[in-house]
């Protein structure tokens, strides 16, 4: 098993960043993973891959645990990893 993990930093508090991160996981509802919050925390789910994702007052740390039907379809944790610091960089920004 592979894991992928991306550390954004940011400054918009634990609350404002949770409300930037709705579009991240409309993204991710694309991929077929969703995201299940528990107050700063969140559960990653999808097919062939889980994770987390972790919202502090400077930071967003998200950590995807990669399964074998995710290898067996390619998924390449590099690519993955550049995948999601790009998202999550774009829906951090402030504007």
């Amino acid at each position: 098993m592979s894991n992928v993990q991306v550390d954004q930093p940011h400054n918009l508090g634990v609350e404002g960043a949770k409300k930037k991160l709705e579009g991240f996981a409309e993204d991710l509802k694309k991929y077929g993973m969703t995201l299940a919050w528990k107050g700063d925390e969140a559960d990653l789910k999808g097919i062939g891959a889980s994770g987390s994702v972790k919202v502090t007052e400077s930071s967003v740390a998200v950590v995807v645990k990669l399964g074998m039907m995710a290898k067996a379809a390619g998924v390449k944790p590099d690519k993955l990893q550049d995948s999601i610091a790009k998202r999550l960089k774009n829906a951090l920004e402030t504007v």
